[in-house]
């Protein structure tokens, strides 16, 4: 008991360490922004998942996507059923934390794929695509276990983060994932992608259409003074303020004293916190971690938006990114080393062998699939269309022809849309569409 103990203590020391050393970080990094601020102010049915020539010769104008809305892609080539009790997956049960705007939506592919592959049961939310976010996930929020099924493989919907009820739902063997970026780009992403959705981003757009800030983008009216625009008593502000830290369930409004002990928690659940800035050594620990092979890990990238969709960021609006992020900030910095410490142990030089293997299977799989990328939602047919919001242009991918129906099959899936699929695997699951949320 004793040993026991005192390695516990010696664990919460590592991490109160770790955090000292990042908040001395953190606060040179708010002084710098003061100095900088001062410097300043002186779809559709389709029947099955594949494209066929006359989808491609009769394209329909982008439709736009609404709370209520679910598309059907559910008609495909026959399928096997999903695992029944006596049947044994190769790999173990996973759950992916889906945060926004990170590069989230190409990890989710890769695990619909292989959970498709596989025949997993997932774990899907009772309404639409999300577990009722913006409220804590609840076990309640999930669709019942289908029939043959003992238990849920993949849980992989959009979510904020209650770890107490995910493992509710999820066997005591499963797998956490999840996946941060940089928060000045993930910031940037969320603003432009979520500006007509999220109240305090609205705001800020309107502001931005005054005479008085003519030239300003919305973002940069937005950061000159956040606190205008931003209530935190307003639910569907979560996102408007350290959007990482607010899906991974964390307070994300301000320092607490509980965060030493919140990161403590979810360092201690998570088995792999990937890096968008390292996305392919990330997926190449997530195929050890999962047992996966390069070309179940080959990628496209996927909700991406158009370049001029993109916010151009000078020095002054990421150091104010940075101080209105700053919890994201922390978040980022103490799962970076962690991500390094499991890079370490994996082996560096391996790390290295392993990424230029699955960038050359990926390369391979793109020539195979991909005839034209970041193609305007105008040019794609309804079932690789993106959803499209209000305030950005999200492009995709066209496949290329001439290929095997195996072939076909494989690289729609590569490029298939989060919402596509997502309907497609819930049918297949339950022989029925989505439900809409309920009205309100």
């Amino acid at each position: 008991m004793t040993l026991r103990w005192l390695s516990s203590q010696l664990w919460r020391h590592r991490v109160s360490g770790l955090l000292a050393v990042l908040a001395v970080l953190l606060l040179l990094t708010l002084l710098a922004t003061q100095s900088l601020q001062i410097n300043r102010f002186a779809p559709s049915r389709t029947h099955e998942l594949r494209p066929t020539e006359e989808r491609r010769n009769h394209r329909e104008p982008a439709h736009r996507h609404t709370k209520h809305h679910t598309q059907n892609t559910h008609q495909t080539p026959k399928q096997t059923s999903p695992t029944s009790d006596d049947q044994q997956r190769a790999h173990p049960p996973v759950v992916f934390l889906k945060t926004h705007r990170t590069g989230s939506s190409t990890v989710q592919n890769i695990l619909f794929r292989l959970g498709e592959r596989e025949s997993a049961t997932f774990a899907f939310p009772y309404h639409t695509y999300q577990f009722n976010y913006p409220d804590r996930f609840k076990a309640a929020f999930v669709d019942e276990l289908p029939e043959g099924s003992s238990q849920f493989n993949l849980l992989c919907s959009n979510m904020r983060l209650d770890l107490t009820q995910v493992k509710q739902v999820m066997p005591p063997n499963t797998v956490f994932i999840t996946l941060l970026r940089d928060p000045v780009r993930a910031f940037e992403s969320v603003f432009s992608y979520y500006t007509s959705t999220v109240p305090a981003f609205l705001s800020a757009y309107r502001a931005a259409a005054d005479t008085a800030n003519r030239g300003k983008s919305a973002l940069s009216v937005f950061l000159d003074s956040p606190n205008s625009f931003w209530d935190p008593n307003e639910p569907g502000n979560g996102l408007a303020k350290n959007p990482m830290s607010f899906d991974m369930g964390l307070n994300n409004q301000k320092w607490n004293t509980s965060w030493p002990e919140d990161l403590s928690q979810l360092e201690e659940a998570f088995h792999l916190v990937m890096i968008a800035e390292h996305f392919d050594e990330s997926l190449v620990l997530l195929g050890a971690l999962l047992g996966l092979d390069h070309e179940d890990l080959a990628y496209v990238r996927l909700n991406s938006r158009a370049s001029d969709s993109v916010t151009e960021l000078d020095k002054n609006m990421i150091a104010k990114l940075r101080s209105w992020n700053v919890l994201d900030t922390l978040l980022y910095e103490f799962f970076m080393q962690v991500f390094w410490e499991k890079a370490r142990q994996f082996g560096l030089e391996r790390l290295n062998v392993e990424v230029a293997k699955l960038r050359a299977s990926t390369e391979s799989v793109r020539q195979k699939c991909v005839s034209r990328a970041a193609v305007p939602p105008a040019e794609l047919e309804d079932l690789l269309r993106p959803w499209q919001t209000e305030s950005v242009t999200i492009v995709g991918y066209e496949v290329q022809g001439n290929l095997s129906l195996q072939d076909q099959g494989f690289c729609v899936r590569l490029m298939l849309p989060e919402l596509q699929y997502h309907s497609h695997l819930y049918f297949r699951q339950y022989g029925r569409d989505m439900r809409a949320a309920p009205a309100d």
